[in-house]
């Protein structure tokens, strides 16, 4: 029997302490294992959603020679003259192709270590003409690793006790956005652990999507808070981290929470990572799944609708902190009034 998601009480070769017990999805088992197994399987995925907001899974059915050429692509396209992207680089937060340093440097307000290429991937494909490899590996990318979310998304549907599709119809996911990011950590003589700005790649935040997907070069720097402390993740060779963004939290009516997390940089190496992320179609309206807010299943909405579009925009538009987005549209429940 596969294991699915395991405490990580002996790691890896070469694999850090510090990321003991991050869970691990065999997504082989989540789709094609025996009714046993899948029903372990969901729990234990739901536990990981519950708990950490953020797994690695394995089995994916994503090369690694395409990870590999989307990494590839992204690095030849920082190495390019700045007038060939200087089209990209006064892009605001809603334009489809976006070339920057730092997270939005309108509203930065400080020095974040990073060179970043966004891209929106799906209903329809943006993408810098060059370099010229970029356009077909984002393609192949945005399809093979969309795929995956939306499979992770139904088993997480089933993990909150909803049918396979539950999820999906209310974020219309059919027509789901999804963006692609390339960053790129340039080495910092202040590395992590020093009280220094120029050694933030970026600071504490979670995703404003539904699901994230990522993974990096052989540099570490990314890191989650768990139970009130920053652990380095440390990928197991050929996973992706999944990271539980925002609208998770919304749609689960607060079941499942989105993880704060970070990058640093390290002193001597290049950092590189490449992103998948998949949220609502812009247009649908995001709210509790209405079942997650009545007994037995909830308590009343922790959350109110919004429109993706609108949410999205107001997180990439005011500097990142922690998940103050949220404070959009959580519902400020009265304080109970007792009668003596």
């Amino acid at each position: 029997m596969h294991t699915q998601i395991m405490d990580m009480a002996s790691p890896p070769s070469g694999a850090s302490s510090e990321q003991d017990g991050i869970p691990v999805v065999d997504l082989a088992v989540l789709l094609n294992g025996d009714a046993g197994e899948r029903s372990q399987a969901i729990r234990h995925l739901g536990r990981a959603c519950q708990h950490w907001g953020f797994f690695m899974v394995t089995n994916h059915g994503v090369p690694e020679a395409l990870q590999s050429a989307m990494m590839d692509a992204c690095r030849e396209l920082f190495g390019l003259p700045p007038e060939e992207n200087a089209e990209f680089m006064d892009a605001g937060p809603m334009d489809p192709v976006r070339v920057g340093t730092g997270f939005n440097s309108a509203v930065d307000g400080a020095r974040y270590w990073r060179d970043y290429v966004k891209m929106f991937a799906h209903p329809e494909l943006h993408c810098p003409a060059k370099p010229d490899a970029l356009r077909g590996v984002a393609a192949e990318y945005a399809a093979r690793t969309r795929a995956l979310l939306l499979d992770l998304t139904a088993a997480i549907s089933e993990s909150l006790g909803l049918h396979a599709g539950r999820v999906a119809e209310r974020l219309d996911l059919g027509s789901c956005f999804q963006i692609l990011v390339g960053n790129h950590y340039p080495p910092c003589a202040a590395g992590p652990g020093d009280d220094d700005d120029g050694a933030v790649g970026l600071p504490a935040h979670s995703d404003h999507g539904l699901l994230t997907l990522l993974c990096q070069n052989g540099v570490d720097g990314l890191q989650v808070k768990h139970d009130g402390r920053w652990l380095l993740a440390k990928p197991i060779p050929g996973a992706f981290f999944v990271i539980a963004g925002d609208q998770l939290e919304i749609v689960s009516n607060g079941r499942y929470k989105g993880v704060l997390h970070r990058a640093l940089v390290d002193r001597e190496q290049a950092r590189m990572s490449c992103v998948s992320l998949i949220g609502p179609c812009l247009d649908a309206v995001v709210e509790p799944v209405p079942e997650l807010a009545v007994p037995p299943l909830g308590l009343g909405l922790e959350f109110r609708g919004v429109k993706y579009r609108d949410y999205m925009e107001h997180q990439q538009s005011n500097k990142l902190n922690d998940k103050g987005a949220l404070d959009l549209v959580r519902v400020q429940k009265r304080p109970a009034i007792l009668y003596t």
